[in-house]
């Protein structure tokens, strides 16, 4: 199918390359012959390829059917956006869009150097990407002239709205030229949105691409009741079981994001975090470690996280519910984009259950009620990967023939085949079990031997092995529940060296323990007092 014959020929060339060979509904419809010279209020979901669809439906306005751009002056068009990474993250869309025209672009955003930025302006610009309020500090030290504007988008505007920014853009709106065109661009459009445009757009037509009954088709919704006291299980072995090359998790505090993004990190998880308090230069870093691989997870706050397109993204979990259904909307956009297919986990404590049912009720949505996947189910996954894995089925390369050969006399196929998977497996982080446990199984490792002590019932026992053992040991915890008083493991690996002191290694296993119980904690540390005593003297 060819792209529509109203698209800017300068534009053409850029979407062909890209690889688009139709375009989505919003694309299409900005397009359509009655829409290309009116003001224009587009409702369409998130991830819906608005960033293209504004980019083209201006084109035939700023470039007058040529083919490139004069020499750059005073800007022809402006995008407003509510973040700071939304709004970089449509000058990179626009770079490659408008690539083959000559366009330069200049971002205005907050966070980034002011003097950098007006001198840019300074130098000339075809088109200007940024947030409203250092947009607005630009047109005040008359940094910005908007004399020439042929076109200004708003990208986002229910988010700008509900972050408090209507004063900017009504300025920013009404120190533009009244001829000039005016795009609003929004996932949903409540009264505030429909007053803003009744008030600085000229008979806009009402674009709306997808009702709200069938909003975010792509996206699988699963509501998961747990435990207050396992949230935090629940979601590691959410992670684990759907292994999405890239998730993100909302939290709804500054201080949620920290202990999520430490509790993750401590369990091997590749984790990022996002929120107010990071200063531009972390908050890129964090981005691109997601994009570039280097990180598979980012916890976020709403405010953080709002605009940001992260590639590959499948995963949405909600660690706090959102207030309202817009926010749960916005949250959960972030998957399903661009017709990949999503799943949005909702982690609901038993004690709010009610509130989750209706927050999906007022969103339109419907959610699987499902139970927080346990260690089996993670494993079962996991074991399902390792299968199905693609390497299995790329060819060998011509330099790996010899030691292929040679690995093939040497050792078994089970040889080979076990240190696979131990590579395999010691790159996923470890389950958390959702009951209790015990320890049953006490390794104790040493330079020269592996001696294996089996089903020992307490943790007395356990702890007696360990202070006999050799320069290493690991605590393994089964998932059996709790009796007679045992104590529950965080089935954690410890190490230290042989020429550590008595009395060091005593704390060592100590804290590596990490008895939860106060009873259970007073008993193994008179025990250790003890030991350590008798040891000493």
């Amino acid at each position: 199918m060819s792209l529509p014959d109203t698209i800017a020929p300068a534009l053409s060339g850029a979407l062909t390359a890209r690889g688009y060979n139709t375009l989505t509904a919003v694309q299409n419809a900005v397009l359509a012959p009655e829409t290309l010279a009116s003001d224009l209020l587009v409702s369409a979901q998130t991830g819906s390829g608005k960033t293209v669809a504004f980019g083209l439906a201006m084109a035939n306005t700023i470039l007058e059917d040529e083919l490139r751009f004069g020499d750059a002056g005073a800007p022809l068009a402006m995008i407003i956006a509510p973040t700071r990474e939304l709004a970089l993250q449509v000058r990179r869309e626009l770079e490659w869009l408008y690539a083959d025209t000559g366009a330069r672009i200049a971002s205005c955003v907050g966070g980034m150097d002011i003097r950098t930025e007006r001198r840019a302006l300074e130098r000339g610009s075809h088109i200007v990407v940024g947030t409203p309020g250092r947009l607005r500090d630009h047109i005040t030290r008359n940094a910005l002239d908007m004399s020439q504007l042929r076109a200004i988008v708003l990208d986002e505007a229910d988010e700008m709205l509900d972050m408090g920014f209507r004063e900017d853009l009504e300025f920013i709106l009404g120190e533009a030229p009244e001829d000039r065109r005016t795009l609003m661009f929004s996932a949903t459009v409540p009264k505030p949105i429909a007053q803003l445009a009744k008030r600085f757009q000229n008979n806009a037509l009402r674009i709306t691409v997808q009702s709200e009954t069938s909003q975010h088709a792509d996206i699988d919704y699963v509501a998961m009741p747990v435990p207050p006291h396992e949230r935090d299980h629940a979601i590691i072995n959410t992670l684990l079981y759907y292994d999405s090359q890239n998730s993100i998790i909302f939290c709804s505090t500054r201080e949620a994001v920290k202990h999520m993004a430490s509790r993750l990190s401590n369990r091997g998880f590749a984790v990022v975090a996002l929120s107010g308090e990071l200063s531009q230069a972390e908050r890129n870093n964090a981005l691109q470690a997601m994009r570039d691989g280097r990180a598979r997870v980012c916890v976020a706050t709403d405010v953080a996280a709002r605009g940001i397109d992260l590639p590959n993204l499948d995963l949405v979990i909600h660690a706090d519910l959102p207030t309202n259904p817009d926010t749960l909307l916005h949250r959960s956009g972030r998957t399903g984009r661009a017709g990949r297919k999503g799943t949005c986990v909702l982690v609901v404590p038993f004690s709010r259950r009610r509130s989750a049912e209706r927050l999906l009720h007022m969103a339109k949505l419907d959610a699987q009620t499902v139970p927080a996947p346990s260690i089996a189910a993670v494993q079962v996954k996991t074991n399902e990967r390792i299968l199905n894995a693609e390497v299995f089925n790329q060819p060998v390369e011509e330099e790996y023939q010899e030691l292929l050969k040679a690995l093939a006399e040497r050792y078994t196929p089970e040889q080979i085949a076990s240190a696979f998977l131990n590579r395999e497996v010691a790159s996923y982080p470890a389950a958390r079990s959702r009951v209790r446990t015990v320890l049953k199984r006490v390794i104790v490792m040493s330079a020269a031997n592996a001696v294996s002590v089996a089903n020992r019932a307490n943790a007395s026992t356990a702890m007696r092995v360990l202070m006999a053992s050799g320069s290493r040991f690991r605590l393994a915890a089964s998932t059996a529940p709790i009796r007679n008083g045992c104590c529950r493991s965080s089935a954690r690996r410890v190490t230290y060296p042989s020429a550590m002191s008595a009395r060091s290694r005593f704390s060592t296993m100590k804290r590596a323990l990490k008895l939860r119980h106060p009873r259970r904690m007073n008993s193994a540390s008179r025990w250790l007092n003890a030991a350590r005593a008798k040891r000493v003297s």
